[in-house]
């Protein structure tokens, strides 16, 4: 194994670490569940969101496949067709994995009690707008866009491009329903704070 493969797998440990660890302090500290995927309203968003989680966890697998050098794998070669190779690519992946999972992190923190995965219409939690919210209104999407692209530089198939443009693609469409309901729960104090705060750093 090589040191990106050895990398790929912690940033998926790391990944899952963040998640399970904020995920349990809120329940079993701020007794709220913060896992509310599945909840919204309409047949599109379910599916959508059961495709989005689907997604990201066959990303994650053949991840892990490709770094392990497993035999088995997700996908046909047609899709495994490597499209870049070069190892400054590679470690421009590496970089921006590393930003995306410190700001992933960071962002968890600033978070607080009110994080969640999905949109929770019953216990939505406080209007975040500090630290890196003063900066970016979606600093999770956006760590999770340069995580996308990053892993494709570092693996460069086809595969793992198409997952990068779709999820930069779902995760756009999701910060918007996330902004018409935040717009409707806040008001204006919400409009005020997108008028001076970039939906991602400079848009």
């Amino acid at each position: 194994m090589s040191f990106f493969d050895y990398f790929e797998i912690f940033a998926i440990a790391l990944i899952t670490a963040f998640v399970i660890a904020k995920a349990a302090y809120l329940q079993a500290v701020r007794r709220t569940n913060p896992i509310v995927i599945g909840r919204a309203k309409g047949v599109a968003t379910f599916l959508f969101e059961l495709l989005a989680t689907a997604g990201l966890l066959t990303w994650m697998t053949e991840i892990v496949l490709r770094a392990l050098h497993s035999r088995s794998d997700l996908f046909t070669a047609a899709l495994r067709y490597p499209l870049i190779d070069m190892l400054t690519v590679k470690i421009l992946g590496v970089m921006l994995v590393s930003a995306g999972l410190i700001l992933f992190g960071l962002a968890l923190l600033t978070f607080g009690d009110s994080w969640r995965i999905g949109i929770d219409e019953k216990n939505p939690g406080a209007l975040v707008t500090r630290g890196l919210f003063a900066v970016t209104r979606n600093p999770i999407y956006l760590a999770f866009d340069l995580i996308f692209i990053g892993m494709f530089f570092i693996n460069g198939t086809l595969i793992f491009l198409l997952f990068a443009v779709l999820a930069v693609a779902a995760m756009h469409w999701q910060i918007l329903r996330e902004e018409k309901f935040l717009s409707a729960l806040y008001g204006e104090p919400f409009r005020e704070y997108c008028a001076h705060t970039a939906r991602y750093l400079f848009w």
